[in-house]
């Protein structure tokens, strides 16, 4: 004899009811801090080839004639180039990281000398629209740095 209005297979709707309530959000949090690393390993592979194709197109271009105006404006050129094809391989856009170049010590491009590359990004999280974004920050930046030498041999200049 069957039980009537009785607890049969209320134990199976609980345990889905509690493993979407505690899954979903887990599940969220492990995306979002894959998504940050994501983006700590973009900026770090960004800054490092953005040095050294700076540092590489700087020289070509002043063994070429250029005046290091120049040189340093086409190093730039290359540096946002790899900087923004970085981050769409890491599914960002190129418009969520930002690049400074500089050299340690001035002049640049002189034999033995730094090309350094900072680069930071905007990690947004995942799922959330723009217009939260808007008024409730839930992004997080990620910075790295790099520097590539200019090769002793590189000339006199």
């Amino acid at each position: 004899m069957g039980r009537r209005g009785g607890d049969g297979g209320g134990a199976i709707v609980e345990f889905i009811g509690m493993a979407l309530l505690l899954l979903v959000p887990l599940v969220y949090v492990v995306v979002g801090f894959a998504r940050i690393q994501a983006g700590a390993y973009a900026a770090e592979i960004a800054a490092r080839e953005a040095a050294r194709g700076a540092a590489v197109t700087g020289v070509a271009a002043l063994d070429n004639g250029a005046n290091r105006s120049q040189a340093m404006t086409a190093a730039g050129r290359r540096a946002e180039t790899v900087v923004g094809l970085t981050l769409e391989d890491f599914g960002f856009d190129s418009s969520d990281g930002d690049l400074a170049l500089s050299c340690s010590p001035s002049p640049c491009f002189q034999p033995g000398s730094d090309i350094v590359a900072s680069v930071e990004i905007e990690v947004g999280f995942p799922g959330v629209p723009g217009f939260v974004r808007s008024w409730l920050p839930l992004s997080v930046t990620v910075s790295a740095e790099a520097a590539s030498p200019v090769d002793e041999f590189a000339g006199g200049r």
